[in-house]
């Protein structure tokens, strides 16, 4: 039976749960209780004593998130629900209707990251469970609402967390309001929270980290409500504690922070040490705090500094001043023997005056002296020892607080902004209420502040309950709430107690005893005013909170906050300018230099102290105060009260009677009693009726008004009209109604489930009594049988007991005998074994009596020998011995003079001999040289006449017979030349070869040590060869991140893009006047990043070679880049040197057509200017091999002298490289020029007996590029005549032709993409190389630079970087003059060029008819192209600027949707090709580029369409692929057809264009997803999580006042609501249009995947932060809604393109909703399911998990650990969010296209007509 749950004081835990155990009447003394232990307990019942003890809330009701809520407020409900959600769910934010609670956890926890505030961004307050992120939202929002400045209250005892509290609701402010430009306002707001750390903050005995000064943040907004600047306000700083702190706490951070940074160089001035050395930082005793470095804390001061404009002499000034601080503490006062001080002379006095600029013996004489001003004289008076040491720390004390007034002005001025603030938000970080054992000054400041502050925030609690009773039409009477105007009366009104006191600091001699008698003798009588029994200096006051008795001793003093004039003015004459700028006021005027102060005048007229000085402490504080209240009244107050669980400092430890005291003083109790004196519960009713439909009756349920059906239902229930009224949308009860309807209905839910339970249990037992009936029936079956075969079984077992005893008889003899005849047998073996054994026993002994004889004979005849040979050995010594004195005496004699010349009597004439003999070789070789030369000479005129001949010869006769014998000539000619240059190199050799043998010869030997081991380094990097292929798998596995890294950059250079773009615009509409765009505007306004089609990279090889000539080869081989680039431009060279090739033949040909033809002296002055070229061009190949050989040479030098073998091997391979592209250049000159030479004449003789020339003929062999182009003119022209014998009109033969060029071709290709892969694979080797060297010399530059002090780094970082920019600057210069040179000779073959397509168009222009007029063009072309249509569209060049507007510009999707998908597209591309054909690259590069900038215009005024962008990425990548397909490259033409492969380009490879293009793919990608996820993120929440998918399954739960929020519109109908259908058919909406605009099925896989993941994203991050949702009813709801977006998957052949798998978590957590939570199997069965969430979110999600009603239970705290324990091998990331930014690398697969470009039709809606079908 249950009994009612009530709650009873306890001194411990102040409240305790008990039940009544006895049924109570009214009137008894006693009532009967039970505790939770079951202890029996009789609490007496007193009318006025103790009253009734308060009810305890449903089970269903505890945790809730707002206190409000409860349907029982009081003191214990409040405590408890707060204490449930602390430790066993780990909640830190409770809302108590309009306050946030906020507890000190002391732990970090990740709730504050980035992701969580974009959770909480844009959503209403009471959606979302609270946070202090919710409560800035709520004020953000209704800044921008309402158009009223706001503000957030944060109070709190020391260590509850206020400073944190106001540092995250200023991060909110700064991430979601940031600042428009890039001022970056939002960081300098953050960066004043470390410097006000620092100064303002100190370790006490309850926080490490206590604000010991009170501050208002102003936050300034623009009209678009992005942050703008800042404003700050300081109250009531802490100046004591600069000279005194207490027990185990310490002074201010910065005091420490400077100590701890003393041994930097830029502080060795300040004269500092450890902070144990100063008096006034080590009066605590203890210096450190555990887990803080100060010197760190240090660095991010100075960089705070920094941010916020303060210079650094500024800041080197402001420590002076603060280390000038610690060493006026530790400045002595000396007594004198009659009680005065002496004048200090300390090394501290000397630094203080150092470091402040002040002159020693003054500051001495004041620190020790004052000044008494009469009528008529002043007087110099010395003060005690201990007035001197009050003075000096009053002194320091004001130094400290200037300079804390200093700096808060200078962070206020950096906040400062011109602009216009249009509204802000204000951050209040105040001080709560405080009392001690013994309390101060100080305390009844703060205590007064907090009075005045707990007054403003009853008056709002009471306005708002007020509103909402107006606003629902409920009648109301005036609640009776706690106002302490009197209190506050008592503090500051007239005669007060701060006026007194201000009154007795006027008087001369006022003194604290005093002002405490006057005290008692005016507010005796006042009701919140007591004097204590048993003291006479002390008074107390009844606050709000608590009684709080106060000290008078020191109130004056404090007040007064006394500093002598003298000292004052000393510090103004200081020579430094920031010194004396603190301590003048604003009135006066700039001191002088100069100005000293004089002390010791006869008749001073005494000074009038200014109008600040005659303030009092406590006067500035009333002043600033009311201030305060004037701008918090005319604000929208959001109030955060942070609680302190515990004194400590333990991570999540409550202690009750702490927070109950809390609890008081900060008005959250207040709050709740304001709340329970009306009507705290409130409904909707729809909420009431889904709630309590169940206690209604079916005919009251089919009414369709629900507003009528709950009046009826309620006037039923409740008896009492009193009990709750009805409002507009909302029903109001009094306290503890909700709780009799809870309980209402739980009866009728438990009436229903006995009367099932007694039905089901019946069933049970039927079927129960069912089972066993029939098993009952089969048993006896059974055993009737057994009984009835029992008899026969008895007579069978006889039987077979006889046969088996038989059978078992003979089984055991036959064994008995088979062992016995074993054993005979075994033993007779055994014998013979052992005599055989004693046999062969006795042989060995006899053969090892043999062995022994033999070797017994061995050893002596060894002995012997050994003996003859020591006999041998020891005449060999005495022999030695007599050789060696007649060596010595040879020797002596071989000294002498006499012997050393006949020695050298030959020696001379060998030398001379062997010089003579040089001189000769010498001679013999200059002659064979002259000689070989004469031979040339000879040989090369003979070469002149016989080609002279030659030529007469072609021109006497036309057929060939001799010109094959004048070839073999001219090649034995040439063997000839070929073996006289061997011949001469051979000698050359043989000559050198002799020379080094006789001066170099042991260099030689040198030389073959270091080439054998550099062909071993050879080696080692060949077998290093090896492991590049599996860094090359390595690089391979990495290509997803390196594209996902390449594509976020692509993002970011799409914003700056837009940026700069949206600058542009807005300058051009900033600028007056009309102005006419140039003609040329659309290539002007191009991108950097579209280069030229046919140009290149500037710069030729030989300035390449020149280069690493001028920079030397060790340095070159470093710079492998150089090396790179020379690469690079050979194989441009060569590319570039066919076409100009192909080019000049081409032109040639065309103009020899065009020409009569020319005579035969004209004919034969051609081939001798051929002939000539290529003599010049063998001189020129010669010389390059020349240089080639020179090049090896050093480079074989500088390899030995290189200490890095890797780098020198790369070298020489880039220069054999280089070599052999140059002598295949060379090559392939020489060969073209010597066979046009003959072709040439050949072709002018056959070109008089041929008729008709096809013109494709001649043009297809230099068109094309082949292996030996000058090969296939010869044979074309030769075998022209017989084509034309096998085919009249030449077709037959064009075919084959066409065939061989093919395939010439193709082999060519293969060749060149093969060259190619082993040039990438050789650069990436070397690229290795190279980054592997790199990264040494950055690890060894990091380790130099870390061993550095951090003033030496920055100088080391400087260093380096202007040496790199001064290299760069240098490259630039050197490639600029590259560029210059290269420019005029490019000019120059321009104007060449240029003429001869002026002849060549003049020649045509003559035989063919020029075009005159469009429309005639066009019906040509149209007649020709029924017959062959190339699938190209021509265009003018002036059509340019209206084929874009027409085709992308003014083009809408629906315009083409009836037609092909991505038309746009396929036209431009037939327009590109068509500029391919005619080979204008121009003309390329300015279509291409006008339509990538159309393409980015379009997208950029469309950027919210997502049909415009889903259109032009469809077009994009269908471009690009057409770029692909039809490129050329063999890679792309696997799947064409034979007519697709017709129609590739011909003259421009548009690779980069390809890339340009795959980067703006990339852009418009990201925008569409960007669009997308903008349209369905504000539909995810409401239908994933809120909308019933299965109606009646969730039930509703009683909700609190911030469901009631004012930033919920309930006039407005509320925010939109969407159901799952809406989402899902929004999804396939998207899904539509991109199949129809016919996106590649790959790239709508990956869009729906992204989508997935956002939804996936927001479902989860929203269960993650409300409580609301984390119910069994949600997740059944969400598994179902999972499932229907599976199942739209499938339905769209969608589920292969994983975005299916995105939705794990979310399906995860919704069975983990659904899954038993209560024993170790369970814990580990949601181990096991839940692998796509991270511990945390587990555990967040048990501890969010709410029973709808009385049946289910909560996750216990033990499961919970449990399940934590189970995961934590588990490496999961950090943060409890899921990224909802999050991009999954895009890759756009190549799909190439079936259809052929000749049958494309052109709608003529889209009035192309200016297009001509080629």
């Amino acid at each position: 039976m249950a009994f009612t749950r009530v709650w009873i004081p306890d001194p411990e835990d102040v409240w305790r749960a008990a039940e009544i155990s006895r049924d109570y009447k009214e009137g008894e003394p006693v009532l009967h209780l039970k505790l939770e232990d079951e202890t029996p307990l009789e609490y007496p019942i007193g009318p006025k004593s103790n009253p009734l003890p308060f009810l305890r809330n449903p089970d269903i009701l505890v945790g809730e998130n707002d206190l409000t809520a409860l349907s029982y407020l009081h003191e214990p409900a409040v405590l408890h629900n707060l204490r449930v959600r602390f430790l066993e769910s780990n909640h830190i934010y409770t809302y108590c209707g309009i306050v946030l609670v906020a507890i000190n956890p002391y732990e970090q926890l990740q709730i504050y990251g980035e992701e969580v505030i974009n959770a909480y961004s844009g959503q209403n307050m009471g959606d979302m469970d609270p946070h202090i992120f919710a409560v800035a939202e709520e004020a953000y929002k209704q800044m921008a609402r309402d158009e009223r400045n706001q503000s957030i209250i944060v109070s709190g005892e020391s260590g509850a967390g206020k400073t944190v509290s106001a540092k995250y609701a200023m991060r909110f402010f700064a991430t979601v309001g940031g600042s428009a430009n890039d001022t970056n306002v939002e960081e300098k707001v953050l960066a004043s929270s470390p410097i006000m750390e620092a100064i303002g903050n100190a370790k006490t005995t309850r926080n490490d980290n206590s604000s010991r000064f009170g501050k208002y943040i102003q936050i300034g907004f623009s009209r678009h409500y992005h942050i703008i600047g800042a404003n700050m306000r300081t109250y009531l700083l802490e100046k004591s504690r600069v000279v005194f702190q207490a027990e185990d706490e310490r002074n201010y951070h910065i005091f420490y922070q400077l100590c701890a940074s003393a041994s930097l160089p830029e502080f060795k001035d300040l004269s500092l040490t450890t902070a144990e050395d100063f008096t006034y930082t080590s009066l605590g005793e203890n210096i450190f705090i555990e887990g803080v470095n100060d010197a760190e804390d240090f660095e991010k001061t100075r960089e705070a500094f920094t941010l916020l404009g303060i210079k650094e002499s500024s800041q080197i000034n402001i420590f002076r001043v603060i280390a000038s601080i610690l060493h006026l503490g530790n400045i002595e006062i000396c007594p004198e023997r009659d009680g005065d001080s002496r004048p200090p002379s300390s090394n501290s006095s000397c630094h203080f005056c150092r470091l402040l600029g002040v002159e020693l013996q003054q500051m001495e004489h004041w620190l020790c002296h004052r000044k008494l001003a009469t009528a008529s004289e002043t007087y110099v008076k010395t003060m005690s020892s201990k007035q001197a040491a009050n003075a000096r720390d009053a002194l320091a004390k004001h130094i400290y607080a200037r300079m804390f007034d200093w700096i808060v002005e200078h962070i206020n001025m950096s906040l400062q902004t011109s602009s216009k603030q249009h509204s802000f938000i204000g951050v209040l970080d105040i001080y709560g209420f405080e009392t001690f054992e013994l309390n101060s000054f100080e305390q009844f400041c703060i205590n007064y502040a907090n009075e005045k502050l707990q007054q403003q925030f009853n008056s709002h609690v009471f306005k708002l309950e007020q509103e909402e009773y107006m606003k629902e039409q409920i009648p109301w009477t005036l609640i009776d709430f706690y106002d302490n105007q009197p209190c506050i009366d008592l503090i500051e009104a007239r005669l007060g107690i701060l006026d007194l006191l201000d009154e007795e600091c006027k008087v001369p001699k006022g003194t604290d005893q005093n002002w405490a008698q006057k005290l008692y003798k005016q507010h005796g009588s006042s009701a919140h005013f007591q004097k204590p029994r048993m003291s006479n200096t002390s008074f107390i006051i009844i606050h709000f909170a608590d009684k709080v008795e106060y000290q008078c001793e020191g109130f004056l003093e404090k007040n007064r906050d006394t500093v002598y004039e003298e000292q004052i003015n000393i510090l103004k004459a200081s020579q430094f300018q920031l010194v004396a700028d603190l301590f003048h006021d604003k009135d006066d005027p700039p001191p002088s230099k100069s100005s000293r102060v004089n002390v010791r005048a006869a008749k001073s007229v005494p000074k009038v102290p200014n109008k600040d000085h005659r303030k009092t402490v406590g006067h500035q504080f009333r002043s600033s105060l009311h201030l305060l209240m004037e701008t918090l009244n005319a604000t929208t107050p959001h109030y955060v009260r942070c609680i302190k669980p515990n004194d400590y400092k333990e991570a999540f430890s409550f202690d009750s009677r702490r927070a109950v005291q809390q609890l008081r003083a900060c008005g959250v109790l207040e709050t709740i009693r304001i709340s329970a004196a009306g009507y705290p519960s409130r409904w909707t009713y729809p909420d009431f009726f889904n709630r309590y439909r169940v206690l209604m009756k079916k005919s009251d349920m089919m009414s369709s008004d629900k507003k009528l059906v709950c009046k009826n239902l309620l006037e039923t229930l409740i008896k009492e009209p009193d009990m709750f009224q009805f409002g507009k949308t909302k029903i109001f009860f009094r306290a503890g109604q909700v709780a009799y309807l809870e309980k209402l209905r739980t009866d009728k839910f438990r009436a229903a489930c006995i009367k099932i339970q007694t039905t089901v249990r019946g069933w049970l037992q039927r079927v129960r009594y069912r089972k066993i009936r029939k098993s009952a029936i089969t048993l006896q079956r059974y055993g009737r049988g057994y009984l009835a075969r029992t008899a026969e079984y008895l007579r069978l077992t006889r039987a077979a007991l006889i046969c088996q005893k038989q059978y078992r008889m003979v089984r055991d003899r036959r064994a008995y005998l088979r062992v016995r005849q074993a054993v005979v047998t075994i033993q007779a073996y055994t014998r013979g074994m052992f005599t055989r054994r004693i046999y062969w026993e006795f042989l060995l002994h006899h053969k090892a009596m043999i062995i022994q004889r033999s070797v017994r004979g061995w050893l002596q005849r060894r002995k012997f020998r050994r003996a003859r040979n020591a006999a041998i050995i020891i005449q060999c010594a005495f022999r030695r011995l007599r050789a060696k004195r007649q060596l010595k005496q040879l020797k002596i004699e071989a000294r002498s003079a006499e012997h050393l010349k006949k020695l050298n009597t030959g020696m001379e004439n060998k030398i001379v001999q062997l010089q003579r003999k040089m001189d000769d070789q010498s001679k013999e070789y200059k002659a064979q040289n002259e000689q070989l030369q004469m031979v040339n000479a000879s040989l090369g005129s003979e070469v002149t006449k016989l080609q002279k001949q030659l030529e007469v010869i072609r021109g006497q006769q036309g057929d060939g017979g001799q010109l094959t014998s004048l070839q073999d000539e001219l090649e034995r000619l040439r063997e000839e030349l070929q073996e006289a240059q061997a011949e001469r190199k051979r000698m050359e050799e043989e000559h050198s070869t002799e020379k080094l043998n006789l001066i170099l010869g042991e260099e030689g030997g040198v030389r073959f040590c270091l080439g054998s081991e550099l062909s071993c380094g050879r080696l080692s990097l060949s077998a290093d060869g090896g492991g590049a292929s599996q860094r090359e798998e390595s690089l391979q596995s990495e290509l997803d991140a390196e594209r996902q890294r390449y594509q976020n950059l692509l993002k970011e250079f799409s914003r700056l893009e837009q940026r700069y773009d949206n600058l542009k615009e807005e300058l051009s509409l900033s600028k007056p006047g009309h102005r006419r765009n140039p003609s040329n505007q659309s290539s002007l306004e191009s991108d950097s990043n579209y280069p030229s089609v046919s140009t290149s990279e500037v710069g030729d090889t030989e300035d390449s070679i020149q280069l690493v000539e001028e920079m030397g080869v060790e340095k070159a081989a470093m710079d492998i880049s150089l090396f790179m680039k020379l690469q690079k431009r050979v194989r441009e060279l060569e590319q570039e040197r066919k076409r100009l090739q192909i080019s000049v033949d081409k032109m040639e040909e065309l103009g020899s057509e065009a020409k009569s033809p020319t005579s035969e002296q004209d004919t034969a002055d051609l081939a001798y200017n051929s002939l000539k070229r290529q003599e010049l061009e063998s001189e020129n190949k010669k010389l390059k091999n020349d240089l080639n050989e020179l090049r090896k040479t050093v480079a074989e030098r500088a390899s030995q002298n290189s200490s890095s073998n890797e780098l020198q091997d790369g070298y020489n391979l880039l220069l054999s490289q280089l070599k052999a592209a140059n002598e295949e250049l060379d090559a392939r000159k020489e060969e073209v020029l010597i066979l046009r030479t003959q072709i040439l004449s050949t072709a002018q003789l056959q070109e008089k007996n041929q008729h008709i020339v096809s013109p494709q003929l001649v043009h297809c062999p230099a068109a094309e590029p082949g292996p030996d182009p000058g090969l296939t003119l010869c044979l074309l022209c030769l075998s022209r005549r017989d084509w034309c014998y096998l085919n009249e009109d030449g077709e037959l033969g064009l075919a084959y032709q066409g065939l061989k060029q093919v395939a010439r071709l193709l082999e060519a290709q293969l060749q060149t993409q093969s060259r190619q892969h082993k040039d990438e694979l050789e650069a990436l080797h070397t690229q290795i190389e190279l980054l592997k060297d790199d990264i040494e010399k950055k690890q060894e530059i990091l380790n130099y630079t870390m061993s550095l002090s951090p003033e030496a780094q920055v100088e080391y970082s400087v260093q380096q970087e202007i040496t790199r920019l001064t290299n760069d600057n240098l490259d630039l210069k050197e490639l600029v003059e590259k560029l210059e040179k290269n420019e005029r000779k490019l000019k120059k073959q321009l104007r060449i060029y240029m003429k001869k397509v002026q002849e060549l168009e003049a020649s045509q222009a003559a035989a063919v008819t020029g075009r005159s007029r469009p429309e005639l063009s066009r019906q040509v072309t149209v007649q020709r192209k029924e017959k062959d249509f190339e699938g190209m569209l021509e265009y003018y060049k002036e059509d340019e600027a209206l084929l874009i507007k027409t085709l992308i510009t003014d083009v809408k999707p629906s315009t083409v949707s009836a037609t092909v998908p991505c038309l746009p597209a396929y036209i431009l591309f037939m327009c590109i090709r068509h500029a391919d054909y005619i080979n204008d690259d121009q003309k390329v590069e300015s279509l291409l580029t006008s339509t990538i900038n159309a393409i980015k215009k379009v997208l950029k005024k469309n950027n919210d369409d997502f049909e415009m962008t889903s259109f032009w990425l469809a077009n994009t990548s269908r471009l690009l692929h057409c770029l692909k397909q039809y490129s050329g490259d063999e890679v792309f033409m696997t799947q064409n057809t034979a007519k697709q492969n017709e129609h590739c380009l011909k003259n421009f490879d548009l690779a980069e264009y390809r890339q340009v293009l795959s980067d703006l793919s990339i852009q418009i990608y990201q925008q569409l997803i960007k669009v997308a996820e903008g349209i369905i993120q504000p539909m995810i929440v409401s239908a994933m999580l809120e909308s019933e998918s299965i109606p009646s399954l969730a039930g509703v739960k009683p909700m609190g006042y911030r469901n009631r929020s004012s930033s919920m519109d309930t006039d407005a109908g509320g925010p939109t609501s969407y159901t799952l259908e809406a989402l899902i058919r929004q999804l396939g909406q998207f899904h539509g249009t991109m199949r129809d605009h016919g996106l590649d099925p790959e790239i709508v896989g990956q869009v729906v995947r992204q989508l997935f993941h956002c939804i996936n994203a927001v479902t989860l991050n929203n269960l993650l932060l409300r409580k609301d949702v984390c119910s069994w009813s949600t997740g059944m709801q969400l598994r179902y809604n999972t499932s229907q977006m599976e199942e739209w998957l499938r339905g769209n052949n969608l589920y292969q393109s994983k975005a299916a798998a995105t939705l794990e978590p979310i399906i995860q957590a919704a069975q983990l909703l659904q899954v038993k939570k209560k024993t170790s199997q369970d814990a580990e069965a949601i181990c096991s399911l839940c692998t796509a969430l991270t511990m945390q979110q587990i555990v967040k999600i048990l501890n969010l998990y709410t029973p709808l009603n009385e049946f289910e239970e909560r996750v216990t705290v033990s499961f919970i650990r449990n399940i934590q324990n189970r995961l934590q091998e588990r490496n999961d990331p950090p943060q409890l969010l899921v990224d909802t930014k999050h991009t999954f690398p895009v890759l756009f697969p190549y799909t190439p296209s079936a259809l052929s470009l000749e049958t494309l039709h052109i709608p003529a809606s889209l009035g192309l007509d200016f297009l001509i079908r080629v």
